[in-house]
């Protein structure tokens, strides 16, 4: 299975794979490591927009596979372009990251983009195309689902069942500035619900879809049909005042509702400043 991507690396040379530490990333950063010629940098970059468990996640693989790794700051939230949470938004954390890594090497910097990512409106896909960055699971033909069985076979267990979890800002509705502590609410948000579902049993188990969406109308957690229905109301009531409890000040009056999970669902286009 894994042939092309081997043929795809090899032609490649020395590479640095930019690791956020999600299923796509680690899985491209293993085969890198256990089958290039040339021992492969990891990268991995860190942000308010990037969950802690993310970061340890890639440390504890950099640990037990024995990879060169380098934890970095991609400096984004020094950007107004990016802080102010544009339609665009990921073009400039993008271009923030991809600057970032080539300060600290000039191997060829490679992603874990694949073939599901072409699809949608993704503008850090421009941004890599100026930083001249190469997606090799894309030049493989490697799906999301082909890239879980990879990891499957790669032996990465828990990691081949990853739900997709994309940065924390892109929980926040276009057109509101991107804030740590908003960033941090909507972390602790997720670890709530998340936590919560596990031990009432509402949640359907590793692929459950938790987000927290802090809108111009409020806050809105979006479940996945199985995990909402699992939800009474009174549980819902509870959640929301806890949920509240925790919010920033800027958040504080703001309401809480429950909604289906709806992927991408904060990007509005021509959002307005906030």
């Amino acid at each position: 299975m894994s042939a092309g991507l081997e043929q795809v690396l090899a032609g490649l040379g020395p590479v640095a794979v930019a690791v956020s530490g999600g299923v796509d990333s680690l899985t491209l950063a293993t085969i890198a490591h256990r089958t290039a010629r040339d021992s492969p940098l990891m990268v991995h970059a860190v942000s308010p927009a990037v969950p802690g468990e993310a970061t340890e996640r890639v440390r504890d693989e950099a640990a037990r596979e024995g990879w060169q790794l380098r934890v970095i700051e991609a400096g984004e939230f020094a950007d107004p372009a990016y802080r102010d949470n544009p339609v665009n938004r990921c073009f400039f954390c993008k271009t923030n990251l991809y600057g970032a890594i080539r300060r600290v090497t000039d191997r060829q910097i490679v992603s874990g983009a694949n073939l599901d990512d072409l699809g949608e409106y993704r503008p850090g896909l421009d941004a890599a195309r100026e930083h001249g960055v190469r997606h090799p699971l894309v030049e493989a033909g490697f799906s999301k689902a082909m890239v879980r069985a990879l990891a499957r076979d790669l032996g990465l267990g828990a990691v081949a069942e990853l739900p997709a979890a994309p940065c924390l800002s892109s929980r926040v509705e276009t057109g509101i500035r991107i804030e740590p502590e908003t960033l941090a609410f909507i972390h602790a948000v997720e670890r709530l619900v998340g936590e919560d579902l596990t031990l009432t049993g509402a949640g359907r188990g590793a692929r459950s879809a938790v987000r927290c969406r802090v809108r111009a109308a409020g806050i809105v957690v979006e479940l996945d049909s199985q995990s909402l229905a699992g939800l009474t109301e009174p549980a819902k009531d509870d959640l929301g005042r806890r949920i509240a409890a925790h919010a920033p000040a800027r958040l504080a009056a703001a309401p809480v509702s429950f909604a289906p999970y709806r992927s991408g669902s904060a990007f509005l286009v021509g959002g307005p400043a906030r």
